[in-house]
């Protein structure tokens, strides 16, 4: 199962001054909307400051999604990884329709209470909505 690119979504309090010091350990923005959450890179390093919109940190994996945020053409839809963990016994927190074909997400929490997050932008692959869709320039984040 590829879970995609990997991320960590931080809960920030003073979004500025956290993009600053991400910025001082080389980070650059490349998506978000300026005062909710930003998302920095820093070479294949992906790390989301939200502000207000969760709590806790999160652990991300974006399926259709490279490292170097590139789409990948072929990739295991979110769908089919929860069949996986459903079939491993994984309880789903923030459940999906099993049956649908556009961008969904669904949440998961680790033994130690960590919410790992997947959140694929992209249609299933091969079906009909897929053939048109691009990347996202600054993906919106699923409330969690």
């Amino acid at each position: 199962m590829e879970l995609g690119a990997f991320s960590i979504s931080l809960s920030v309090s003073d979004l500025d001054a956290s993009k600053s010091f991400y910025e001082k350990l080389g980070f650059r923005q490349t998506g978000g909307d300026g005062t909710g959450y930003l998302i920095m890179v820093n070479g294949t390093t992906i790390v989301g400051l939200f502000h207000g919109m969760f709590e806790e940190n999160i652990l991300t994996f974006n399926p259709g999604l490279a490292q170097d945020t590139s789409r990948v053409e072929d990739f295991t839809d979110v769908r089919e990884i929860r069949a996986a963990l459903v079939s491993a016994g994984v309880k789903i927190a923030t459940d999906t329709d099993p049956e649908g074909t556009g961008p969904a997400h669904i949440v998961v929490v680790d033994p130690d209470g960590n919410p790992v997050l997947i959140d694929q932008f992209f249609p299933k692959p091969g079906t009909a909505a897929e053939a048109g869709c691009d990347a996202p320039e600054s993906p919106d984040p699923p409330p969690v």
